[in-house]
């Protein structure tokens, strides 16, 4: 195992600056994820750890080695890829022993990893199928498996789920999380899925335009989001963003919704606006911060009414369109709080996890 250290990594085509100037620390046995839109510069900086592109500057270091000179192979890493790359000729056993045949490894050891990892992945009864007999599910675990036998230092993940449908997604997220809880090795995965990032992850890294956005836990970077495109990218519905102006008064404060209206924010919210009177914002509500009314609320919960405008029943939750401060939001409510279009219903609003944003910067200020 190793730890993966990045030094002013930057990182051209041409006059595209795809990576600029990265600075990051991956823990031994850590799982970071790399992730944001396309053209982030993720796979890139993924491709540089890799050694498949030069970096153009900075430094790059697998335990404790500079590896900026080092080619592939002689960097002790195993990559998956988004696309299999298995041979269509030879048997899983054969696709997954074949990067130890080329190191010569001593056949016995061959059978003996290769068994290994096809238990571990639930393969051990297709080793003799050729991959045109597999589905898309068993094929990434053939890729997996190839990666795993060879004992390397770091394990570097391309989009390797995205050539699958959701339900093979979920199952394959839950093979490689507990993949990773049995092998304790660094791994480093790219995707543009949130969903993915916040579930694998012990620590998401947040790109945008070749820089990081922000690092950190999944639900550090959920809850406490510091800039308005961390609070939109994740989160599945995405954040609710409502124009309205602060109005502060000492100690309190208030958002003023432009189509009229306002919610009283709660003292820690209100707390640090003391000196933003008159200030626009947008208002950050998540739509799982929202619920239907019932009983006495708690401080920081403000009750709003509204119409269904639309309802997306998902069978465990629905998801409820409705207008507040004149735009469109969503809530995610119980599956039968909301029965039909057009019903009046009577919402909670948790404010406490309300994030205001200052749209000229895009900071979060509150």
């Amino acid at each position: 195992m190793a730890d993966v250290k990045l030094s002013g990594v930057h990182k051209y085509y041409g006059n595209v600056h795809a990576v600029r100037g990265i600075d990051l620390t991956i823990a031994d046995g850590e799982f970071a994820v790399l992730v944001g839109p396309s053209g982030c510069g993720k796979s890139t900086l993924l491709r540089t750890i890799a050694g498949l592109e030069d970096p153009d500057g900075g430094a790059i270091t697998i335990g404790g080695a500079v590896v900026n000179d080092l080619r592939p192979r002689e960097r002790n890493i195993a990559m998956v890829f988004q696309n299999y790359a298995l041979y269509p000729y030879l048997t899983v056993s054969e696709n997954i022993a074949f990067g130890l045949r080329a190191r010569k490894t001593p056949e016995i050891e061959i059978r003996k990893r290769v068994s290994e990892a096809a238990e571990m992945l639930g393969i051990g009864n297709f080793l003799q199928r050729y991959p045109r007999q597999l589905s898309g599910g068993q094929r990434q675990r053939v890729a997996i498996g190839r990666a795993i036998v060879r004992k390397a230092d770091l394990f570097l993940f391309d989009e390797p789920l995205s050539n699958l449908d959701a339900q093979l997604r979920d199952e394959m997220r839950t093979e490689i999380k507990r993949l990773h809880h049995e092998i304790t090795t660094t791994m480093i995965y790219v995707t543009h899925d949130q969903v993915e990032a916040m579930t694998l992850a012990d620590r998401i890294v947040l790109l945008r335009d070749g820089k990081i956005e922000q690092q950190g836990a999944p639900l550090e970077l959920f809850e406490q989001p510091r800039t308005g495109f961390v609070a939109g990218f994740l989160g599945s519905p995405s954040i609710n963003l409502i124009p309205a102006t602060l109005k502060t008064n000492g100690p309190e404060a208030a958002v003023v919704f432009q189509s009229g209206g306002e919610l009283t924010l709660p003292s820690a919210k209100a707390r640090p606006l003391a000196s933003m009177d008159g200030r626009d914002i947008l208002v950050g509500i998540r739509p799982q911060h929202f619920s239907r009314a019932g009983g006495p609320l708690r401080d920081g919960v403000v009750s709003y009414s509204a119409t269904a405008d639309l309802i997306q029943p998902t069978g465990t939750r629905t998801f409820t369109t409705i207008r507040i401060g004149g735009v469109d939001a969503v809530a995610e409510l119980q599956a039968h709080d909301v029965s039909s279009h057009g019903e009046r219903i009577d919402l909670a609003i948790d404010l406490n996890r309300v994030v205001l944003i200052d749209p000229a910067s895009g900071l979060v200020i509150a």
